[in-house]
């Protein structure tokens, strides 16, 4: 006796956004209601053709197959926004499916790369023999391609991954051809191209994504975290600005490491206040969350200590660089790491301070924070 569950997968919910039907889906005639149900809401929709052809895989299995041999169909839903809680969702769906049904083996029907993408999940819970693609035959003249274009624009999933780079590529390619030194304007082109693959490789544009989801669900403190990323990007400017300002000054006339040393002396000042800003800006989204703790006040201290740091051993490198010298006495000591020791002093008293209040807040006590 052979056991085979056919599964239809529906990443993005629209079974449950558009008709109203919450997975999982099981059995034939549930199945058909389903497909019948989701093609009256969206007749455009792809996913009732994917349902319509694991109808058919299961009406041939059941045709061809031996007495004693078992046919089930399965729809897996998962969420509106594709991603872990979706795939979390397909899975104990899957789960919940194999306890009830015990199937020996799956074949897997799908109208496109984002339900297919779901195969792993799949094939470690179940042996999956054939995956079948649904492809829709439609106009393949310039009727069909605008149809698809217009399509694609009027979903929000692909309307800012297909227009914003068009549309900053345009942007950019007009005003170098407009103003005068465009051949700036255009040779930043790959540098964009290249910052964006970057951000793509190094998965940053995730957590960008993230960051600006919190922002805006607390939309209160939005404004003020936006400001502060305002100031942080000012800050590096200026940062850049200064050095390039002091570089400038030498002309030749000291040695690279010197050089070196006076520009990030100079630019080390609105370096620690874009980062401060920078700090200051997660902060307010934490507190707006209700997920704010010490610790985000622990990484200020300890930044400060690591300003005062590099300030005080910059004016000693620079100190001994140019033939000054050093002289290990308590005196010079005190006056060159004087701020640095008070630093490390407070950062241990909040340091100290923060775990206090930590360890009385899990009490349930009230302290008045």
């Amino acid at each position: 006796m052979v056991r085979t569950l056919v599964i239809t997968v529906d990443r993005d919910n629209d079974l449950g956004v558009k008709a109203g039907i919450r997975g999982s889906v099981v059995g034939r005639r549930q199945v058909l209601t389903a497909a019948l149900r989701l093609g009256i809401a969206d007749p455009e929709e792809s996913d009732t053709n994917a349902i319509l052809g694991a109808l058919h895989q299961h009406d041939l299995l059941a045709d061809n197959a031996e007495p004693n041999d078992a046919v089930e169909i399965a729809i897996l839903t998962g969420d509106e926004r594709v991603g872990i809680k979706s795939d979390q969702n397909i899975a104990q769906q899957l789960e919940d499916v194999i306890g009830e049904f015990q199937p020996d083996r799956g074949i897997l029907v799908t109208d496109g790369m984002e339900d297919e993408s779901v195969l792993p999940i799949l094939s470690s819970r179940l042996s999956i023999d054939h995956v079948e693609k649904i492809i829709v035959r439609q106009s393949k003249g310039i009727e069909g391609t605008y149809y698809y274009i217009a399509k694609a624009i009027e979903d929000p999933r692909w309307r800012a991954r297909l227009l914003v780079p068009i549309a900053v590529f345009m942007m950019i390619l007009g005003l170098g051809m407009i103003l005068p030194n465009g051949i700036v304007i255009l040779g930043s082109m790959p540098l964009l191209v290249g910052v964006y693959l970057l951000f793509k490789g190094l998965g940053a544009e995730d957590r960008l994504e993230r960051l600006m989801r919190d922002m805006r669900e607390s939309a209160d403190a939005a404004i003020l975290s936006s400001l502060l990323w305002a100031v942080t990007g000012v800050a590096i400017l200026l940062a850049v600005v200064e050095g390039y300002d002091t570089f400038g000054e030498f002309e030749g006339e000291a040695s690279n490491i010197l050089m070196g040393l006076t520009v990030l002396q100079k630019s080390l000042t609105w370096i620690v206040l874009g980062a401060l800003a920078f700090a200051l800006s997660l902060m307010v989204l934490r507190w707006k969350k209700g997920n704010f703790s010490g610790r985000s006040v622990l990484v200020i201290a300890f930044g400060a200590v690591l300003w005062t740091m590099a300030t005080a051993a910059l004016d000693v490198a620079i100190r001994i660089t140019t033939g000054g010298g050093y002289e290990y006495d308590v005196t010079t000591i005190m006056n060159d790491w004087g701020q640095t020791l008070l630093a490390l002093f407070v950062f241990w008293a909040v340091r100290t301070a923060v775990r206090s209040w930590e360890s009385k807040q899990d009490t349930g006590r009230y302290w008045g924070v």
